[in-house]
C-alpha cells in the first residue's frame, strides 16, 4: 500500500497514530496515566503489557513516549547493602540451587534480608519467595537482624505453603540463616539448606530482584513514619498487589498467583522434588548416557 501510494512506512504509521486527532490522543494519554497509577511504578514494558490486555492498539515507542512526557517512567537507585555476616562457628552448605530444574512450586525457596530506613531508624525485612512462581511466600520486619528476624518469616512460610520433603531452602552464608535455630527448623520439615558463596549476590538473584522491586514500588515511593506503618503497606503490597497482580515477563506476563493457577491446572497429580542438570556431564564422561 504504501509503495502504491508513494509515501514512507514511517508516514504511515504516524498518520495512522495521530489520525484520532486530539481526542484520541487524550483518551490514549488517560488510559496509559490510569494504568501507570493503578500499577504504581511499572517499567514501560509491562504497562505495554496490560494496556494490550485492555485492548489498546497504540506502538510501544508511543506509549513510552507519553510516558516520558508525563514523567511516570520508573526510577531506578540505591545500591547493594550487606546485612548479613558469616559466623565461623556455623556450618556452611554448599550451593544446590544453581544446579536445580524447577518443574513445580515448593522445589526450590530463595531467602534474603534488606534494610529499610525509616524517618529516626532503621528497621530490617527478611523474605521468602518460591523461585519456581516468584510469590512471596514468607516475610517479617524487626528493629534488629536477630536470627528470630528470618525464623519469623520461615514459620509463616511453612504454615502458608506446606511444603513435602525435598525442598531445597537456599540463602546467603549469613549467622541468621546458619544458625542452629534456622536450620534445626529446615531439618525438622526435611528441607535441605543451599548457601551461595561469599560475595556472590547474583548467586541468589531472584531474591535480589524482589527487594529491588520492593524499593523502586514500594518503599521509595513515600516516607515511613514507624514500623507500624510501614508494615501495614509492605502487606499491602506483597498480599494485594506483588502476588497476586504484579505481572512478571519471567512468567509469560503473568502474576504469581495467575502462575500457580496456570500450572495447577497443568501439571500431573504427583510432583517429585526438583532435578538435578549438571551441563558439563557429556564433556566429561562422554561414554556415560
Amino acid at each position: 500500500m504504501c509503495e502504491l501510494a508513494g509515501v514512507s512506512r514511517a508516514s504511515y504509521y504516524r498518520e495512522r497514530e495521530n489520525g484520532a486527532g486530539p481526542e484520541g490522543d487524550t483518551e490514549l494519554r488517560d488510559q496509559i496515566q490510569k494504568t501507570a497509577l493503578r500499577y504504581r511504578k511499572y517499567g514501560y514494558r509491562r504497562i505495554i503489557e496490560v494496556l494490550r490486555r485492555e485492548g489498546c492498539n497504540a506502538s510501544q515507542h508511543r506509549i513510552r513516549d507519553l510516558l516520558r512526557k508525563d514523567n511516570l517512567l520508573a526510577v531506578r537507585k540505591r545500591k547493594f547493602v550487606v546485612t548479613t555476616r558469616r559466623d565461623k562457628h556455623f556450618l556452611v552448605y554448599p550451593n544446590l540451587a544453581e544446579r536445580l530444574e524447577l518443574t513445580d512450586i515448593n522445589q526450590l525457596w530463595v531467602a534474603d534480608i534488606t534494610y529499610i530506613w525509616l524517618k529516626n531508624e532503621f528497621v530490617y525485612l527478611a523474605v521468602i519467595l518460591d523461585s519456581f512462581s516468584r510469590r512471596v511466600v514468607g516475610w517479617a520486619l524487626r528493629r534488629d537482624l536477630r536470627a528470630s528476624l528470618p525464623l519469623a518469616a520461615l514459620r509463616k512460610a511453612f504454615e502458608e505453603r506446606q511444603p513435602g520433603p525435598g525442598l531445597v531452602h537456599h540463602s546467603d552464608q549469613g549467622s541468621q540463616y546458619a544458625c542452629h535455630d534456622y536450620i534445626n527448623m529446615l531439618e525438622k520439615k526435611e528441607a535441605y539448606p543451599s548457601m551461595s558463596r561469599p560475595a556472590r549476590p547474583w548467586e541468589n538473584a531472584r531474591c535480589e530482584r524482589f527487594m529491588k522491586t520492593l524499593k523502586e514500588e514500594q518503599i521509595d515511593a513515600r516516607q515511613y513514619a514507624d514500623l507500624a506503618e510501614l508494615e501495614q503497606h509492605t502487606a499491602e503490597f506483597i498480599d494485594q498487589f506483588y502476588n497476586r497482580h504484579r505481572l512478571h515477563s519471567a512468567l509469560g506476563y503473568r502474576s504469581p498467583e495467575e502462575f500457580e493457577q496456570k500450572v495447577a491446572r497443568e501439571r500431573p497429580a504427583q510432583v517429585m522434588p526438583a532435578g538435578m542438570s549438571f551441563l558439563r556431564h557429556k564433556e566429561i564422561y562422554p561414554d556415560v548416557h
